[in-house]
């Protein structure tokens, strides 16, 4: 497995999204950041579609709801200020089952407070939820940061949800996985078709 360029690792998760988004999709962005996968997102599944973004600071839901209104898809999306780790909670019920893609950024906030991190139980438990929400043939893409303190930790989680996969003969791909601290890697969880 070559290595991924730590610049591009969102485009990477961004092109693994497009490839299984459908117009009228459900999807999830488990971390809303500055907004830029929450939008891109939105893009994706169009107008008839439904993004839902996580993020447990207010500074990232104000930046991401700015982004969106900018760009005009705010209808499109609803910013949920709590953690990923209640995914299942803000589904509808008409949307359970139905997630096209579950988008997740580890880590901290670029250029916001390096100390509040995404925690490794939590991110279990969204993992989790997201892969029973998802349809068949939607994607779990999870990018994993270890240069960061907490971040081997919770590489750990995403890891160990990949292995569980694997056993279970879904199909998954770790691209840019090493052990060696620092990198970031992509982990991607396929569903299976029903």
């Amino acid at each position: 497995m070559a290595p991924i360029n730590p610049i591009r690792v969102t485009e990477r998760a961004q092109k693994l999204a497009a490839e299984i988004l459908r117009p009228g999709d459900i999807a999830v962005d488990g971390t809303a950041g500055k907004g830029r996968d929450t939008a891109f997102l939105a893009q994706c599944v169009g107008p008839g579609g439904q993004v839902h973004s996580f993020d447990i600071q207010a500074g990232a839901i104000e930046s991401t709801r700015n982004l969106l209104t900018i760009a005009g898809l705010l209808p499109r999306v609803s910013l949920h200020l709590r953690s990923h780790s209640e995914l299942a909670e803000v589904l509808t019920p008409a949307q359970h089952g139905k997630i096209g893609v579950a988008l997740f950024n580890l880590g901290y906030l670029p250029g916001g407070d390096t100390s509040v991190i995404t925690q490794p139980e939590t991110t279990r438990l969204a993992l989790n939820a997201a892969y029973e929400n998802l349809r068949a043939e939607g994607r779990i893409i999870c990018v994993a940061y270890t240069g960061h303190p907490g971040g081997p930790a919770e590489s750990d989680v995403v890891l160990a949800f990949a292995e569980a996969h694997a056993q279970a003969g879904h199909a998954i791909e770790k691209i840019g996985y090493y052990p060696n601290p620092g990198k970031p890697w992509i982990l991607v969880v396929n569903k299976p078709a029903a």
